[in-house]
């Protein structure tokens, strides 16, 4: 088996955990995978397997990219999701509807944003959660990314849920902090879906049983 196809990773794996389990389902050494997915969050990851297919995969993954992600509102994490320590910013503050509208508004385009402390961006040759987990202060360089629609599905306070679409490079979770902090009342990223990578969306996407 070999090819470039579109997993649907379940909550609670990495995605290097799907790698693996490719690897040994298909008895490919050669697997990769484009645009990681947090283990809190779910949805397509494209998968590569065998040396030709790993060689093209940017090809595959380097376009848009959506997402179904749930926003909670008065605290902020130490990881800027769910799984980090929460801390509470304003309770009290509890956003209009029309004011969430014309925040929003303000982080579609090419914005200004700040990668989370946990991440796995490089400095200095190793992953930025690395010197995270270990207490250490790492400066992450701002820098400019693209948002191209944010639509809202929902908005019942202390959540807010959207649909996303954005250029590659985007940290949602990143939206989710930057959001909170635009609203006064400090914010997560509480759930994530991706529902798209460039021409793969989430339907077509296989289980992991499946392969």
């Amino acid at each position: 088996m070999d090819g470039i196809f579109a997993v649907n990773k379940p909550l609670g794996m990495t995605s290097h955990d799907v790698v693996d389990l490719v690897r040994k389902k298909t008895g490919v050494k050669r697997v990769g995978h484009g645009g990681t997915l947090d283990p809190l969050a779910s949805g397509v990851l494209v998968i590569a397997v065998g040396r030709e297919n790993t060689k093209r995969l940017n090809e595959f993954v380097k376009g848009e990219k959506e997402y179904v992600a749930e926003i909670k509102l008065g605290f902020d994490s130490t990881t800027d999701d769910e799984e980090g320590e929460k801390i509470e910013v304003n309770t009290k503050i509890k956003p209009t509807l029309e004011e969430i509208e014309q925040t929003l508004k303000q982080f579609v385009g090419k914005i200004k944003q700040t990668p989370p402390l946990y991440s796995s961006i490089k400095i200095a040759g190793k992953e930025a959660y690395k010197y995270a987990r270990k207490g250490k202060t790492v400066e992450l360089k701002v820098r400019e990314v693209e948002i191209k629609e944010i639509r809202l599905l929902l908005y019942k306070y202390p959540v807010i849920k959207l649909n996303v679409t954005t250029g590659p490079g985007v940290y949602i979770r990143s939206l989710a902090r930057d959001i909170g902090k635009s609203l006064s009342t400090g914010g997560y990223l509480k759930s994530l879906v991706r529902t798209r990578v460039n021409n793969f969306t989430i339907k077509q996407s296989i289980s992991l049983a499946n392969i």
